[in-house]
């Protein structure tokens, strides 16, 4: 029998949320992959390059962040074993099912659907409650539920 256990948000989800990416890696910017879009859930430091993560973040658990029309996703294999992703849209871009890490403004005025964000009104494409991984943290950022058997 499964039940639901509340736990706090990982240490590291609003780090991640709040990091800036995509720059170019002040110690590897010369080299090939110096692109700073990797993010360590054990560290939850600053983004970092290709290099940064052989050197410095071994045998992390590191995710990597991609770009989609100019906003941060992750893939869904990635974050879903580190963090309960449950009700928020998903999309399958290049053949991987990802997430958007933040909020993403909508230009007009949705058409009126019936599955609408929860915190930013965006609308949704199937029954999901958010439109990224930043509208699900502030509801959930106390109550994150994890699923665990009942000995």
């Amino acid at each position: 029998m499964m039940k639901q256990k509340s736990m706090s948000a990982p240490p590291w989800l609003e780090p991640l949320l709040n990091t800036a990416f995509f720059s170019i890696c002040h110690t590897h910017g010369e080299s090939a992959r110096s692109e700073r879009n990797m993010y360590c859930l054990d560290c939850h430091c600053d983004a970092f390059c290709f290099y940064c993560r052989s050197s410095h973040h071994k045998d992390h658990q590191v995710i990597q962040i991609r770009r989609s029309s100019y906003h941060d996703v992750v893939r869904v294999a990635d974050i879903e074993e580190a963090l309960d992703i449950s009700g928020v849209q998903t999309y399958v871009i290049n053949s991987a099912r990802v997430m958007f890490l933040n909020e993403r403004p909508q230009p007009k005025a949705g058409k009126g659907g019936a599955h609408i964000c929860e915190i930013c009104g965006r609308s949704l494409l199937d029954p999901f409650r958010f439109c990224s991984l930043g509208c699900k943290g502030p509801i959930h950022n106390k109550f994150y539920l994890e699923d665990v058997k009942n000995q």
